[in-house]
């Protein structure tokens, strides 16, 4: 079976994220984002879009959205999928690192196993102002009002929040969920 690919978009949380799938046994390898999408296409069973600094740092990552493989966006990721697809991302009003309550609008397969509120951390620095058109917001706060969205006929999603981090409550979901869903494509 092949691996998760972790995309490394240059974030400071990128080894969390593959040290919580190794935690969970979940397979995954990390790969640059300058990796050519013929490369990834025929490698991996899933991707997931890693933090990062900024939008011009995403190197190929918005062409791995075209390879028909499921996608999980975290942070940098979700504002790569946001605008590839015709999203807009907007400097966000509260800056940077912090915790925040998300309420769960869509307890979707990627958000199973939630309940209706949960308590994160994230940044929002950038966030996402226009869901792009065929995907679903599914979470949403006080700061910010696309935490987390979806196009599930893709198997797309993005999340704004850090689910690898020791400050999200129960962020291994995320992963658990977004591992079955690779499992079933």
């Amino acid at each position: 079976m092949h691996p998760i690919y972790l995309v490394n978009n240059y974030g400071q949380f990128n080894h969390l994220i593959k040290r919580m799938l190794r935690d969970l046994e979940i397979d995954a390898v990390m790969i640059s984002n300058e990796m050519p999408a013929d490369e990834v296409a025929d490698n991996c069973r899933g991707i997931i879009l890693g933090g990062g600094p900024t939008l011009e740092h995403a190197g190929c990552a918005p062409s791995y959205l075209d390879l028909g493989l499921p996608v999980l966006g975290i942070c940098l990721g979700l504002h790569i999928i946001a605008t590839t697809r015709g999203g807009t991302v907007v400097k966000g009003t509260s800056g940077g690192f912090g915790g925040v309550d998300v309420d769960i609008i869509e307890h979707n397969d990627i958000l199973t196993g939630y309940s209706d509120s949960i308590s994160v951390w994230a940044s929002h620095a950038d966030e996402v102002e226009v869901v792009p058109e065929g995907f679903s917001l599914l979470a949403k706060s006080d700061i910010c009002g696309a935490e987390a969205i979806a196009n599930t006929e893709e198997h797309i999603y993005g999340i704004q929040w850090h689910p690898e981090v020791s400050h999200s409550v129960d962020g291994r979901l995320i992963f658990e969920n977004f591992n079955r869903i690779t499992l079933e494509q």
